[in-house]
C-alpha cells in the first residue's frame, strides 16, 4: 500500500520498470473501485477504470501524468492509501 499524495510519482516509476504486456492494478482499501494500467508499447499505456464510470484510455507516457491526476480523485476521493498489485495478461 502507498500513499495517495505521493503516488503519482511512485506508480510512473514502477510503470518505467514493467515489461510490455504486464502492468499493476490500482484499488481502493474496500477493493471495490480499480483502475488498471497495462504497458502496450514502450511509449504507449493503456488505461482501465473500473469504478464509478467504466472507462478505457490509451495514453502515451506524457499523458499517463495528467490522467492519473484525474483518476485518482475521481476514483478515491477520501482514500489516503492506494493497494498496488502487479498484473500480467
Amino acid at each position: 500500500m502507498i500513499d495517495k499524495a505521493g503516488a503519482i510519482p511512485n506508480i510512473l516509476t514502477r510503470l518505467k520498470k514493467t515489461a510490455i504486456g504486464s502492468g499493476i492494478d490500482l484499488r481502493t482499501y474496500k477493493r471495490d473501485r480499480s483502475v488498471v494500467i497495462m504497458r502496450t508499447a514502450t511509449d504507449s499505456f493503456s488505461v482501465r477504470e473500473n469504478g464509478f464510470r467504466q472507462e478505457t484510455f490509451d495514453v502515451d507516457t506524457k499523458g499517463l501524468k495528467k490522467l492519473l491526476k484525474t483518476l485518482l480523485k475521481r476514483e478515491f476521493p477520501r482514500s489516503n492509501k492506494i493497494r498496488v498489485y502487479d498484473v500480467t495478461e
